[in-house]
């Protein structure tokens, strides 16, 4: 087999091992140091944002925004029915249940269908949105920002303001993305919401290994989520705690990685659209397909590179032979209300997210990728796919 061209890997062409083995030769490895403090600073300055947590995960970040918002047992927050699951399963840490959304072409939720159900299938009492049918109160949105593009939060921020809802934003695929035009013009994804939430796995733009980070519109609701981040330590000499906390603070060792990482970030970013750019052009001819575009009036961080196959060609059988190939691809997640978990939950007209999750071929896409393997990608591809040769 031929060596592969993996789909998403991370970039360490930076300071990470100095860093790394600094933090190591210092001893500070656990939750505390130097370290975690500059990466929130860091991550503060490049959002335009007062400050930040650093945490466990990007899950981690999401769970503590829902608690932060009120989230509790048997209340309702809607979420997107196409993203990973894990934007999903804290909803369920804090006993709620969820109410999957359709998307828009963006592959973001969609605003009109979110309106629409608000209007048609809830009311208001007592100042809350409540969902008719079963009197449950509607607390909170978790808007994902999918692939890097943007979400049209003008449009969603205006339904949550006129129907009291928080909205969390899901960034963990979008740092750096930002809007270009409109009322948000200049503002990052994930600073607009009540709540932002990033994730630093593996696989995202930077990486700490896992990892992720916390902002919010009030600063001392931040406080009181990274206080809720390290067991919740009201005095750490006597260990009283007045609260239920969680082990969800980044390690120093970590911290010293995104430090190097943030400072790799915007040649990362400039990366990823050439070769995006250089994808688009290699494919403007094809018959079996398009790329997906990135929303206009943004500048995106162009994290993944998704291409919208004709509904007639298997799916699974191309990424099966483009593995064969040495190209590692994927499809864009199993909708979520249907996974085994969420099978009774309730959605709401799920249609687009229905066909792009038949279409959608993501291409590799790792900031070290060449134009000679983007050439081969494409190559192959056509080999595979196109019915005139």
């Amino acid at each position: 087999m031929e060596e592969l061209i993996p789909l998403s890997i991370p970039n360490f062409e930076g300071r990470e091992k100095e860093y790394a083995l600094d933090a190591v030769s210092q001893g500070w490895v656990s939750t505390g140091g130097a370290y975690i403090n500059q990466l929130e600073e860091q991550l503060a300055g490049f959002l335009h944002v007062p400050s930040a947590a650093a945490c466990q995960s990007g899950t981690a970040a999401l769970h503590l925004a829902l608690r932060e918002c009120g989230v509790g047992p048997k209340d309702m927050v809607i979420v997107p029915t196409l993203t990973f699951i894990a934007a999903v399963n804290p909803v369920r840490y804090q006993f709620a249940d969820p109410i999957f959304m359709d998307c828009d072409d963006s592959l973001c939720m969609d605003p009109g269908k979110l309106e629409e159900f608000c209007r048609k299938e809830c009311r208001m009492q007592d100042d809350a949105l409540v969902y008719t049918k079963t009197g449950q109160h509607i607390k909170a949105i978790v808007v994902v920002h999918v692939f890097g593009n943007l979400a049209d939060l003008e449009a969603i921020l205006a339904i949550a303001r006129q129907y009291h809802l928080s909205v969390i934003e899901d960034a963990t695929e979008a740092l750096g993305s930002h809007y270009l035009k409109g009322e948000f013009a200049g503002k990052m994804a994930g600073t607009l919401g009540d709540f932002g939430a990033f994730s630093f796995n593996g696989n995202k733009i930077i990486t700490t290994g896992g990892g992720g980070a916390l902002v919010a519109k009030d600063p001392k609701r931040l406080d009181h989520m990274k206080y809720l981040s390290t067991q919740a330590k009201d005095d750490e000499l006597f260990y009283e705690h007045h609260e239920v906390g969680f082990n969800y603070r980044m390690t120093n060792l970590q911290a010293a990685i995104g430090v190097a990482q943030m400072e790799m970030l915007p040649e990362f970013i400039r990366r990823k659209e050439k070769n995006y750019r250089t994808y688009c052009e290699k494919l403007k001819d094809i018959s079996w397909g398009y790329m997906l575009p990135f929303c206009p009036d943004t500048s995106p961080n162009y994290w993944f590179y998704s291409l919208v196959l004709k509904d007639s060609i298997d799916l699974r059988k191309t990424i099966s032979e483009l593995k064969e190939a040495g190209i590692q691809t994927r499809p864009v997640w199993g909708l979520i209300h249907k996974q085994k978990p969420y099978s009774g939950c309730l959605s709401y007209r799920i249609e687009k997210a229905e066909y792009y999750s038949r279409r959608i071929l993501n291409l590799p896409c790792s900031t070290q990728l060449t134009v000679e393997e983007i050439s081969k990608v494409v190559k192959t591809l056509q080999t595979l796919l196109d019915t005139d040769k």
